[in-house]
């Protein structure tokens, strides 16, 4: 059977016969995500898991823990690991270091990986990735978090020319961002509004966006089982959120199936919620009371102030660890900063593995921004986590350097895609705090249907 399977987060199981790829096998249950903040949503059944784990390659496409997952990662020792080909060359080097056999896909190349099944793999400039894979003629576009920044056209011109494809990718209400902000009085700030969020209506527009005739919600299936990070549960997307505004003209397909590559016949694989058990942050190593060290500090002054990119914008960091705080400051002349409040062993373990996403997207630490609306403003968050941690890119040399790279393979469409990413950053920054809210959704529309 030439088939399709979608399951656990963000997991393709590929099958020509045999199993031939899986993509970011988080397998969840006792591998947990984000210093145990994260579990899947559902189980993944046994014969399924059977499946993956005999599978011949295994495509990573970005590092974090809900994809490239530690706990699940030597489970598929022995197998062939296919890496995006990211500028900085991160997870290769750590995966070869720890003796995976791993083979780098050229950047925006076909493939062959059985009789009927190749893929065409595309970096982004925030070292996530997209893997297109034609199974027995169908195109299915994982876009998993990436988007399709940098390779809208090129991916728009490839989708024409099948007539069954499919879209992939994340969407939900947001929290699998940072969305644990608090202002300078204490007090919680929310910054999403489920109500006024239609997810089908935003996945129908980024796949006619593509050119793509199908949508699969994907890579958003997770819940929080930390005591610390339990409060965002009201913000984690219900599947039948993802129908919701979804437009009649393009197929809605659920999550969790399995799709015959020659019928396009689709089954669904109905699998069993995941009942977790909540633990207190001490379960995971971490204590609220525990302070920092003076070697702490020494790291986390030489971590932040070696990344050129924030230190022109922001005037300081601020760490708020065991009751003290720990003050960095950066040089920034606008009177801009950031206060995070979090527990020692999972700030430092984040420090040591330069890991600092994984602290944002778990939503136990907590922020407070001064003289800023987002994290996203002055890109704080692209310099130290995409480009910094994942692309090694530090030092302004670097930085430039790395731009270059990224310039060069997307060829004359950087302008276009420059404009436009810039567009829909500004709007990141101007309603971070309502990106629920209608005047969000209008502008995000307008984004997809005018711009792209």
């Amino acid at each position: 059977m030439i088939s399709v399977t979608t399951i656990g987060n963000a997991t393709m199981v590929v099958r020509d016969n045999s199993v031939v790829l899986v993509t970011d096998p988080w397998m969840g249950e006792e591998d947990h995500a984000y210093f145990g903040s994260w579990n899947l949503s559902h189980v993944i059944p046994a014969d399924i898991k059977h499946d993956i784990f005999s599978t011949k390659y295994v495509w990573f496409s970005h590092g974090h823990p809900d994809h490239l997952n530690a706990y699940s990662l030597p489970r598929f020792k022995g197998k062939t690991i296919l890496l995006p080909d990211h500028v900085g060359s991160r997870m290769q080097q750590d995966l070869t270091t720890m003796g995976y056999d791993v083979f780098v896909l050229p950047d925006r190349q076909w493939i062959t990986l059985s009789d009927h099944v190749r893929v065409f793999c595309i970096t982004t400039i925030i070292q996530d990735a997209v893997l297109l894979v034609e199974a027995y003629g169908r195109l299915f576009v994982n876009c998993n978090d990436a988007g399709s920044r940098g390779c809208t056209r090129l991916i728009r011109r490839i989708a024409a020319q099948y007539p069954h494809s499919y879209l992939l990718s994340i969407m939900g209400y947001g929290d699998a961002d940072m969305i644990n902000f608090y202002g300078e009085d204490g007090k919680f700030v929310p910054t999403l509004s489920a109500d006024e969020f239609l997810l089908g209506d935003q996945l129908s527009l980024m796949a006619k966006s593509l050119r793509i005739n199908h949508v699969i919600p994907f890579s958003s299936f997770h819940q929080y089982q930390r005591e610390d990070s339990l409060w965002a549960s009201q913000y984690v997307t219900p599947l039948s959120a993802y129908r919701e505004g979804f437009h009649p003209d393009l197929a809605f397909i659920p999550p969790f199936v399995t799709i015959d590559c020659r019928s396009g016949e689709v089954t669904e694989v109905n699998p069993a919620l995941n009942v977790v058990d909540v633990h207190p942050p001490e379960f995971y190593g971490d204590s609220w009371s525990e302070e920092l060290s003076t070697e702490d500090t020494t790291k986390l002054d030489t971590y932040f102030t070696r990344k050129d990119g924030i230190r022109h914008f922001l005037s300081f960091l601020n760490f708020h660890v065991g009751g003290k705080d720990h003050y960095i400051p950066l040089g920034g002349t606008q009177h801009k900063g950031i206060t995070f409040a979090v527990p020692r062993q999972s700030l430092m373990t984040a420090i040591e593995y330069e890991a600092f996403d994984d602290l944002l997207i778990g939503n136990f630490m907590k922020t407070t921004l001064h003289n800023m609306d987002s994290l996203y403003e002055g890109e704080f968050n692209f310099y130290v986590t995409k480009y910094g941690d994942n692309g090694r890119a530090q030092s302004a040399v670097e930085l430039d350097h790395y731009f270059q790279a990224y310039r060069h393979r997307i060829g004359r469409e950087y302008m276009y895609e420059a404009a436009t990413n810039t567009l829909m950053q500004f709007a990141k920054r101007c309603f971070a705090r309502t990106r629920g809210s209608t005047f969000y959704t209008t502008a995000k529309r307008a984004y997809y249907t005018i711009v792209k």
